[in-house]
């Protein structure tokens, strides 16, 4: 579990910062993080504020401690590195209960100063950068705003596909049941999207394409493809009936009900390419796993 509660017995008169940094032996800039997130409580369950001073009993500190299950990055530099992500995985914890995501590897082996620059959603598959230190997330970080990366992603859709399409649709929040979908909307933000058709299968008439996004909105690739009448095969969100879906996302509805309604077990998208230039060098990077 990567939230975890710590107790420790207080130093009657230090200061709760001093007492964390000189005594518990967290880095400064987290304990000052902590102390404002409200994580650290004394023995009554009263949250502390920087400048506090401790006077008896204990306090209790609630900090992420990450855990491995084995995954490793593909590929690493001094500054950054690779992870080939599979589905299912979420990327970083939605609540405190989150019981273990990519960031407890990206933590687990490269520390507290180690983070994502990008996400992709729980069920697609595939790349992920992640910045070791606080000079490559910062200029990572500000590169994928500039739209400075190339990504492609391989998904496999519904129907037939015959020529490539270049999709210029924005994209908003849903106004409907389902708040975590996104829908195309005249006042949402401008959202392009190439689709490349690579092999049809006739029997199942389901298309294998190439995806490219050059904007990074939330569920872009899932909400273009949907828009075409080409909604990615696996997908419990879009495509599919609003109850299902809530029903889906509240944990209501069964793997085998799940598979019976979208034909397959998992969303059927995968993050194929990804290519950057960082400090003069560029990379190419290709996943090493499939749809």
């Amino acid at each position: 579990m990567p939230y975890i509660l710590k107790q420790f017995d207080v130093i009657s008169g230090k200061k709760v910062e001093d007492f964390l940094v000189g005594i518990v032996k967290l880095p400064e800039n987290l304990a000052f993080k902590l102390l404002q997130k409200g994580r650290i409580i004394d023995d009554k369950k009263k949250r502390l504020q920087k400048g506090y001073v401790l006077k008896s009993g204990f306090i209790e500190v609630s900090i992420y401690e990450a855990i491995t299950k084995g995954l490793k990055p593909m590929f690493q530099t001094e500054h950054f590195a690779i992870f080939d992500k599979p589905s299912g995985l979420i990327v970083h914890p939605s609540a405190r209960s989150t019981q273990y995501t990519l960031l407890d590897e990206i933590r687990f082996h490269f520390g507290d100063e180690a983070s994502l620059v990008h996400r992709i959603d729980a069920e697609t598959s595939g790349l992920v950068l992640v910045s070791k230190n606080k000079y490559s997330e910062m200029v990572l970080s500000a590169m994928f705003e500039e739209k400075k990366f190339i990504k492609k992603y391989k998904a496999l859709v519904q129907n037939e596909l015959k020529e490539e399409v270049l999709i210029d649709k924005n994209i908003s929040n849903s106004k409907g049941l389902i708040k975590l979908k996104m829908q195309l909307s005249e006042d949402g933000k401008e959202s392009l999207t190439k689709i490349k058709p690579i092999l049809y299968d006739k029997t199942k008439n389901q298309t294998l394409v190439e995806a490219t996004p050059y904007t990074g909105r939330q569920h872009q690739i899932r909400v273009h493809l949907d828009a075409i009448n080409h909604t990615i095969v696996g997908d419990p969100i879009y495509g599919l009936d609003e109850k299902f879906v809530d029903n889906f996302l509240k944990g209501n509805i069964s793997k085998e009900e799940r598979e019976k309604i979208t034909k397959e077990k998992r969303l059927m998208l995968h993050a194929n390419y990804l290519e950057f230039t960082f400090l003069n060098r560029t990379y190419k990077f290709f996943s090493k796993s499939t749809l």
